[in-house]
């Protein structure tokens, strides 16, 4: 099974989760890649701050668990 890398030579990757109103659920909106948490999180904010999220998360793809694996 080929799954997507979780670093690259520039750092981690994140994912990053958000939504516009407390009510929704999070949605996947892209991911950044950093050395370390705290310039993953400037990226994410500086890369996706044209909309008005009312919650942004961002997860290291290293600490996602896949509970069904693609075909």
């Amino acid at each position: 099974m080929n799954r997507p890398p979780n670093r690259t030579p520039q750092g981690e990757i994140y994912e990053v989760f958000a939504k516009f109103k407390t009510s929704e659920p999070l949605r996947h909106i892209g991911n950044v890649v950093a050395p370390e948490p705290g310039l993953a999180r400037e990226y994410a904010y500086q890369l996706y701050d044209e909309w008005t999220w009312s919650e942004m998360i961002l997860v290291p793809r290293s600490e996602i668990v896949q509970l069904i694996e693609p075909e």
